[in-house]
């Protein structure tokens, strides 16, 4: 009874394919080549990163100051850190600078240490901000900033307006590019392969990195000097990397 079972299965499914339609059949046999092209056009890749570096140049300086103010009660100390930080505010709204915002409002207490026994001496306010301006007005305004009220200058990097590292970028890019291009048609002229297509495009970075800091001073040094600060920028390097996977 088994076995007549077993081959009643056996002719249902040998009759299957009599039963399924033209269309069906037709599509069926023409997958499963093309899913076998696909497996191979992955396989036969080759993988190449390309890299762009444009240097553009500095007309930007980003600046960080501060007030700060020492003394014997948090009340006072805090109120005369207010007011010089806000004169110095006010002249840099006036000056036009960009991007002005607060970047720390700090108050602590000062400690003396006798005989192993911590005590309160006073208190220490600082109030930070920081801003930028086209890099020839920046000695001069380092200098006003000094006589408004700012006791630190805690440093000043060099950079690049949002407009000039935009178009860098896009250059970086297409430098990238074609420079993974020129690697892969080395390699592929060099085992006499040709190229088919490519069948992956992958950005890994378009990117302006952070400039560093260049310059760091006292405020009181700079109140002190004869002339103006001098202050002078540099350029800004802007990377992009791309990678390619070209079949074969």
């Amino acid at each position: 009874m088994h076995r007549a079972a077993l081959s009643g299965s056996r002719f249902q499914v040998g009759n299957l394919w009599k039963t399924l339609p033209l269309a069906l059949l037709v599509g069926v046999i023409f997958t499963l080549p093309a899913l076998a092209q696909e497996k191979e056009k992955l396989w036969r890749t080759l993988t190449v990163s390309g890299r762009g570096v444009e240097t553009i140049p500095t007309t930007l300086s980003q600046v960080s100051l501060g007030v700060e103010i020492q003394g014997k009660t948090a009340q006072d100390v805090q109120q005369e850190a207010a007011r010089r930080s806000s004169a110095v505010v006010a002249l840099l709204k006036r000056q036009n600078v960009e991007k002005l915002e607060t970047t720390g409002i700090r108050l602590n207490p000062v400690y003396s240490y006798n005989n192993n026994v911590q005590r309160i001496t006073g208190y220490a306010a600082n109030n930070t901000v920081s801003f930028r301006i086209p890099t020839e007005k920046a000695g001069t305004l380092l200098d006003d900033v000094v006589k408004a009220g700012a006791t630190q200058i805690n440093g000043i990097s060099f950079v690049a307006n949002d407009e000039a590292i935009a178009n860098a970028q896009k250059q970086a890019l297409k430098e990238a590019t074609q420079d993974a291009q020129q690697q892969a048609d080395a390699v592929f002229s060099t085992l006499g392969f040709k190229p088919k297509e490519v069948v992956n495009i992958q950005v890994n970075n378009a990117s302006a990195p952070p400039p560093p800091i260049l310059y760091r001073a006292e405020a009181t040094k700079v109140s002190n000097a004869d002339a103006s600060t001098p202050v002078i920028g540099g350029e800004q390097q802007v990377e992009a990397s791309v990678t390619l996977q070209i079949s074969y």
